[in-house]
C-alpha cells in the first residue's frame, strides 16, 4: 500500500504529464486544470511576472499561434511533497514545428514548480522557467544542455 506521500507525488507528477498532454494537443482547456486560479508565473518571456490563470493561459495561447505541431519534454523532475505544499524542479524544452515554417528542436531551459494542495487537490500555483545567461555579453545561452545523470 502505498504512503501518503507517494500517493501525493503520482498525483503531481500527473499534473506535470496534463501540461506535456496539454501542450501536445494544443489544449488550452486542459491546461486550465492544472494552474490555481491565482498562479503567479515567471516565464520565459516578458513581463518579470504575470498572475493569474488567464495571463497564464495567454502565454500558452503565444505559443499554439507559433507553432503547427508542440511537444514538450521534461527531464529529471525532482519532487519534495509536504502535506500542503510541494516543490519541483526539471530542465523542460519546448519544440514542433513552426507553422509556415521548419521544425525547431528548441532549447533546454529550467523550470521550477511550486504547488499547494487545496480541497484534495494539487495545484500548480507558481511556475518558473529561465535560461542560463552569460554575464559578460548579456545574452541567454541557449545550446545548453542538461548534464548527463542530473537529478
Amino acid at each position: 500500500m502505498p504512503t501518503q506521500r507517494e500517493t501525493d507525488e503520482a498525483e503531481i507528477r500527473g499534473r506535470i504529464d496534463k501540461i506535456i498532454e496539454g501542450l501536445h494537443a494544443k489544449d488550452l482547456e486542459g491546461l486550465k486544470q492544472v494552474y490555481s486560479t491565482d498562479i503567479v508565473s515567471f516565464d520565459i518571456e516578458s513581463p518579470l511576472q504575470d498572475v493569474g490563470i488567464e495571463a497564464k493561459l495567454k502565454n500558452w495561447a503565444k505559443v499554439f499561434a507559433l507553432f503547427e505541431s508542440v511537444n514538450y519534454e521534461i527531464r529529471d523532475l525532482t519532487l519534495t511533497v509536504g502535506d500542503e505544499v510541494a516543490f519541483g524542479h526539471a530542465f523542460g524544452r519546448l519544440s514542433g514545428t513552426l507553422k509556415g515554417g521548419p521544425a525547431t528542436s528548441g532549447m533546454w531551459v529550467r523550470v521550477t514548480y511550486g504547488l499547494r494542495k487545496i480541497d484534495g487537490i494539487w495545484w500548480i500555483t507558481h511556475d518558473q522557467v529561465s535560461v542560463p545567461f552569460d554575464v559578460r555579453s548579456g545574452k541567454g545561452m541557449t545550446g545548453l544542455e542538461p548534464p548527463s545523470g542530473a537529478r
